[in-house]
């Protein structure tokens, strides 16, 4: 015999069953796309329009990229060719960090932030060590924004020397994002 208590519970859990079985929905998995990049951030460490300049080091010692120490602020343009002139895509901004006591490594923290028309706002975030003054190194995307959410991948970076105070870093960027 169904008492008052037994029959509100029954009645409570026919109701929660139907109640999940009608908000209940089939979630799909896209799996992640996979993009490939290059850009290009023009790298200008001296003069009236250096943009990658030392900020904070060791007092008593040169603040310079094989200082232990020293610490550098930058937010280079990312241009769509080496050449300076070409169309903007974005900026790199962050800050690099002379990790080693010998000056070997550098520890680099930033950001790239696209403005062009098929990324405006979104960034990737990009960190790593890598051998200071090496002609490529290679750093991990751990994160991103907008269409690059969820992003995770890697970055390899060649130095390609222009002048005394100008140089490129071509970025071969590599992701997996939502």
């Amino acid at each position: 015999m169904l008492t008052a208590t037994s029959f509100s519970q029954l009645f409570l859990l026919s109701f929660w069953s139907i109640l999940m079985r009608s908000c209940s929905s089939e979630a799909t998995v896209q799996p992640p796309q996979t993009t490939e990049l290059v850009l290009y951030s023009q790298d200008i460490f001296a003069g009236p329009n250096a943009n990658d300049v030392p900020v904070v080091g060791i007092p008593g010692k040169a603040w310079s990229f094989t200082q232990f120490g020293t610490v550098f602020a930058a937010d280079e343009p990312m241009t769509k060719t080496p050449d300076p002139s070409s169309a903007i895509i974005g900026r790199a901004q962050g800050m690099y960090l002379i990790s080693a006591l010998d000056g070997s490594s550098v520890e680099a923290v930033f950001s790239i932030v696209f403005s062009n028309q098929a990324y405006n706002g979104s960034t990737l975030e990009i960190q790593g060590t890598g051998k200071t003054l090496a002609k490529v190194v290679e750093y991990a995307v751990v994160g991103g924004t907008g269409k690059f959410r969820f992003a995770r991948g890697y970055a390899t970076l060649e130095t390609i020397p222009v002048n005394a105070t100008h140089a490129v870093n071509q970025f071969n960027v590599t992701v997996r994002h939502d």
